[in-house]
């Protein structure tokens, strides 16, 4: 009887630690987040492969199918900048990949990360992930972290692909708040008109440019939006420029072919 006892106990007790066991939830461990930015190389120099790897598959691809020309200084010295351009097609951020051999990080809206190819491709180059909106804090703190450490970001601030007559859309506002609290020079880039197939398509690459009056000032809500509209209006005098400089282009052509 005493055996049968014993056994018995044993086999509650078991019992009762298998139950125990089925109510305590089962931890999962938590992936490690890659980090947003990139260690820099020997010479200081902030380099992706993967990136590197896609420049040289795509853009020679692009020269055949979707040809471009740079006009002004295209070669980005290494180091921090805040690329500002405006979009017209998912092809636009091979116009700004070609200008720097160091990693670029684009700004691209979170939808694009939810697609198998593009969102692996996005994560591969450590794009950073932001709202449609542009009113994002994460994005914004990964887009300052990586200038902090001497990077390049890349950010389209009309928030999406211009399927307008306009020249340019709004900007949401946020790129020029970026240069400002990192004191990193903007390059202000202009794809001159809707790229097409076989046509040849003008990207404008603008000087660095600074607003060094507001570095280390407290800015109001009214400041902010009014450099993210200078920065605009810069642009599109670079990309009215332009237009007078074909005109007279053309123009010299004509009186030519008269003489």
């Amino acid at each position: 009887m005493e055996e049968k006892n014993e056994s018995d106990l044993q086999a509650r007790s078991q019992e009762k630690s298998v139950e125990k066991a089925a109510e305590k939830p089962v931890k999962k461990k938590k992936k490690k987040e890659t980090p947003i930015t990139v260690k820099a190389n020997k010479k200081g120099r902030h380099i992706s492969v993967k990136m590197n790897i896609l420049r040289i598959l795509l853009i020679p691809l692009s020269r055949v199918f979707r040809p471009f020309r740079y006009y002004g200084n295209h070669k980005i010295k290494d180091g921090a900048y805040v690329y500002v351009c405006n979009h017209y097609s998912i092809f636009d951020p091979v116009y700004v990949a070609w200008t720097s051999w160091e990693i670029i990080h684009f700004v691209a809206k979170r939808q694009n990360f939810e697609t198998p190819i593009i969102g692996s491709l996005a994560r591969a180059v450590k794009a950073i992930s932001a709202n449609r909106d542009g009113n994002d804090v994460r994005a914004m703190l990964d887009s300052i972290k990586c200038l902090k450490n001497g990077e390049k970001i890349c950010i389209f601030p009309e928030g999406t692909r211009n399927k307008t007559e306009e020249p340019m859309l709004e900007f949401h506002h946020g790129a020029a708040v970026m240069s400002i609290k990192t004191k990193t020079p903007i390059i202000p880039m202009v794809i001159y008109k809707r790229p097409r197939w076989f046509r040849m398509t003008h990207i404008l690459v603008g000087e660095p440019l600074e607003f060094g009056e507001y570095y280390g000032k407290k800015m109001t809500e009214e400041e902010m939006a009014s450099v993210d509209d200078r920065l605009r209006e810069h642009m599109l005098k670079m990309r009215a420029d332009h237009a007078e400089f074909l005109a007279n282009k053309k123009a010299n052509k004509k009186k030519k072919k008269a003489n």
